[in-house]
């Protein structure tokens, strides 16, 4: 039998039983700390993997915000753009027959040489470059033709004056100068010439090919034949015309379902059936509501494929369940007091729902709400199996023009064979996704402090 000191340096022997309690206490202590070290462990772990995954993303999307181009005095010589006075209505003109005229004028603008104009601007800044036609060709990329004929559409008026512009560089010679190739690589295997790799560094010395902020990133579609331009502008606005149908259809009825299940619904097999489906479809694997949507909307509808409308219906369907579950927790976790009192004091079922209950629950039905929409926002699967894989090289004015997503603008890029070039633009589309979700899980945190009661 142990034997323990006391303060009075009296003795006394410790019980088996006493014994066992110290001896369990310890273990338990021990079991703790094991405990609370392992869970920290985990979560450093997993910030650690979260920061490298964020370090990886943007230590390489971050650079291709920033884009090279070249700054030249773009001549528009009335000797190349030959064309006709811009159309005006004229009294008693339908507007349909001054639309045709205005069309028949911009086919005509769209036949002009604008690389002739961008050809004469360079060989001020390259005066070797007569000789070397096929590189200078080269060096500005394909797509800033159509943005000078946009600039003679807009202001005709503009024909024999001479601007400054920044026109972006070919693809491969912002790839070159941003370092993302490798440069001991014999000249056979390299993208660039090089009397253009020369001509190159020596612009980009004197300062006339600078590295700037993309705005082309944002405010241009996707392109296949100038890969410079590219953008994300008709990514956005798909997804955004997406999003805002399922604002519009899963919120409001997934509320409205949820409040009526919770409130007034009577408790019997029927409902238990439905609250058991409604747990099941919001476990079901995306893909599957691709897969409804492609066979319903498009096959049985005739809805257009790669449309916005499409892919908000079917993006409805997946958030719907999780609108449904969010809402019946939050009303659950109201206080039954609050209903009690309510029709105590000669409300009915439906004011004490709906003047009581409801406007406590509104927190967590918009953090519920806008955690669906997020969720929904970085969706690709459904997406794919709706056709908005498909290139499209436009901006769409409507829901039910065809257009692309942000995550399946992410899965084209990360496939393009200019690799050295895309895999710094995919990496940018996700920064711009994770901003996207990230602002709107902020918001979720902001209305559910905003409108929050103590109770």
């Amino acid at each position: 039998m142990k034997t323990v000191q006391t303060s009075a340096s009296s003795t006394y022997s410790a019980s088996p039983v006493q014994q066992q309690v110290v001896r369990s206490l310890k273990k338990r202590h021990r079991q703790e700390k094991l405990f609370r070290f392992a869970g920290m462990t985990a979560v450093g772990i997993s910030l650690l993997l979260v920061a490298l995954l964020f370090i990886n993303i943007f230590s390489k999307g971050l650079p291709a915000f920033w884009q090279h181009g070249i700054e030249l005095e773009i001549h528009f010589d009335p000797a190349v753009v030959k064309i006709s006075e811009q159309p005006v209505l004229q009294a008693g003109e339908s507007p349909q027959a001054f639309e045709q005229r205005h069309l028949a004028w911009r086919s005509e603008v769209g036949m002009v040489n604008f690389n002739r104009l961008i050809q004469d601007a360079l060989l001020k800044v390259i005066p070797d470059g007569a000789q070397h036609r096929r590189d200078l060709a080269r060096i500005v990329t394909s797509g800033e033709r159509f943005a000078l004929r946009d600039r003679v559409i807009a202001n005709p008026a503009i024909i024999g004056q001479t601007q400054k512009l920044f026109l972006l560089t070919d693809a491969n010679i912002d790839v070159w100068l941003k370092g993302n190739i490798d440069r001991s690589l014999p000249d056979e295997k390299q993208q660039l010439s090089p009397k253009m790799r020369e001509w190159v560094e020596s612009l980009k010395a004197e300062g006339v090919i600078q590295n700037r902020f993309s705005w082309a990133l944002f405010m241009n579609p996707d392109s296949r034949s100038s890969l410079a331009s590219a953008g994300l502008a008709g990514a956005f606005m798909g997804s955004l015309y997406m999003m805002l149908i399922v604002i519009l259809l899963s919120v409001p009825m997934g509320v409205a379902a949820a409040i009526y299940l919770e409130e007034f619904a009577p408790k019997n097999k029927f409902t238990d059936l439905v609250e058991v489906n409604i747990n099941n479809l919001a476990a079901v694997p995306s893909i599957v509501f691709g897969l409804l949507g492609a066979s319903i909307f498009i096959g049985w509808f005739n809805l257009p494929m790669s449309a916005p409308f499409v892919g908000g219906l079917v993006l409805s369907l997946m958030t719907l369940p999780t609108v449904i579950i969010a809402t019946r927790s939050t009303l659950k976790a109201i206080p039954p007091s609050i209903r009690q009192a309510a029709l105590g004091l000669g409300a009915s079922k439906t004011q004490a729902v709906f003047h009581h209950v409801l406007p406590l629950a509104i927190p967590g039905i918009l953090t519920g709400a806008i955690i669906g929409v997020a969720q929904a926002l970085g969706e690709s699967a459904p997406l794919l199996l709706i056709g908005m894989k498909s290139f499209v090289a436009s901006v769409p004015s409507s829901a039910m023009e065809q257009s692309t997503a942000l995550p399946v603008q992410i899965y084209l890029w990360q496939g393009n064979e200019l690799r050295n070039f895309f895999e710094a633009r995919t990496s940018a589309a996700i920064i711009v996704l994770l901003g996207l979700m990230l602002t709107l899980n902020g918001l979720a945190i902001w209305l559910r402090r905003r409108f929050e009661v103590r109770w």
